[in-house]
């Protein structure tokens, strides 16, 4: 009898780019569970967004044509940097609304397999192992969020992406300070890896009084 081989998928660099890329619109804007960082941390209303089914899982995505433009950009930017093995970390940011304060940053750390992007080799890693991986992380997000403090006031976002000194900036981007936290409470969340780029996940949030005490 012959023996079973799980089948790889074939991942090129800008296949890998575009799995990456497109995790972070939904890793921002996603509900799996009725539950993300955008939605139930109140940063935009409920019936605002629409369910749709990504991963595997439930969620809802905003129909606010301001961010879905954003957010699409954003992809595309992300998608090039990925490709050219210049992007290191993407950070979404939520601030209040009425003093700028940094109440939580979302962090992504990026590793490039520095081989595929030099000599344009490939890798293989199963489509199912990728989702299930992004799928816990997804999981993480909807858990999490339930137990970080309460954002009582209005709250913005925004998006930090830190690459290399030689890459070429858009316009539309604009240089920025970190938008640190200052002693703030973290949460490592699971990583997933395409075989090109593994992105590792962290959350910090600003510190309730209570804790303080």
């Amino acid at each position: 009898m012959a023996s079973k081989t799980q089948t790889k998928d074939i991942i090129t660099i800008k296949g890998s780019a575009a799995i990456v890329s497109e995790f972070f619109s939904y890793a921002a804007n996603r509900i799996p569970f009725a539950s993300s960082i955008l939605y139930n941390r109140g940063v935009y209303p409920e019936e605002s967004f629409t369910k749709v089914k990504k991963y595997g899982l439930p969620m809802l995505l905003t129909q606010d044509e301001g961010v879905k433009s954003f957010l699409a950009n954003l992809t595309s930017q992300l998608s090039q940097w990925l490709e050219a093995g210049k992007l290191q970390r993407v950070v979404l940011v939520i601030m209040s609304k009425l003093t700028s304060e940094v109440l939580e940053r979302w962090n992504f750390n990026i590793e490039t397999d520095a081989e595929v992007v030099e000599q344009g080799v490939s890798r293989e890693k199963s489509d199912k192992e990728i989702m299930r991986e992004i799928q816990v992380i997804m999981r993480q997000i909807a858990s999490c969020v339930t137990y970080l403090p309460c954002l009582d006031d209005p709250c913005v976002f925004d998006v930090l992406a830190y690459t290399d000194m030689d890459v070429a900036v858009p316009f539309t981007w604009i240089e920025s300070d970190a938008k640190l936290i200052k002693n703030p409470q973290m949460v490592k969340l699971h990583s997933f890896d395409t075989k090109i780029h593994k992105v590792d996940t962290l959350v910090s949030y600003k510190n309730d009084e209570w804790d303080e005490q």
